[in-house]
């Protein structure tokens, strides 16, 4: 099984609002923040990202020395279904009742068309599980997005996804995970290199 597991959030995109699938590119302009970046991971880990253009070239640029695997959508950001491009306000104003409940209980509750917490941790998990179970021992740099993030620490943390919303996970942070006998235990969440 995969020792360590190193969530790296994708570079920023500097959108206002909601961006789930749509492929919006991340600005990738700080070279020093992101040689920082692959300094702090460790050098023989293998670096798996989402399809979604932000986050595969934001491991483009962190894999040069590391083993990469084919990007997968199994890691893509929730799809936000109908509020994808829309702003908070936006969402508020068009679904004041299912929005405040997304994010006061987070799990089942979905935007429309979209997924669900509940959704995005057992797509992210069972991802995540696969590649443990091939490469055994390893570090996994995974490059995804904040949700993402989230949803998997919430999940295999045991922390539940309404403490998970109380992290902020940074463009071009580390989130880390380690694999024990019991399970994943938290390590380093929002850490900038």
């Amino acid at each position: 099984m995969v020792a360590r597991l190193w969530w790296v959030r994708h570079g920023p995109t500097h959108q206002t609002t909601f961006t789930g699938w749509r492929d919006v590119p991340a600005d990738l302009s700080d070279a020093a923040a992101l040689d920082r970046l692959d300094a702090y991971l460790p050098r023989d880990a293998i670096v798996v990202s989402s399809d979604l253009v932000r986050a595969s070239a934001t491991a483009d640029r962190i894999s040069s020395s590391r083993t990469r695997l084919p990007d997968t959508d199994q890691l893509r950001e929730f799809d936000f279904g109908a509020w994808d491009g829309l702003s908070h306000d936006d969402v508020a104003q068009r679904d004041p009742v299912l929005s405040r409940a997304f994010w006061d209980n987070p799990g089942d509750v979905a935007a429309p068309e979209g997924e669900s917490f509940f959704d995005v941790a057992r797509r992210v998990s069972a991802v995540i599980e696969r590649l443990a179970a091939e490469h055994p021992g390893a570090d996994l740099i995974a490059v995804a997005h904040m949700g993402v993030i989230l949803g998997h620490i919430g999940a295999a943390a045991g922390i539940g996804f309404r403490q998970a919303l109380t992290h902020r996970i940074d463009p071009l942070s580390v989130t880390r995970l380690d694999r024990g006998e019991t399970g994943w235990s938290l390590e380093t969440v929002n850490h900038i290199a």
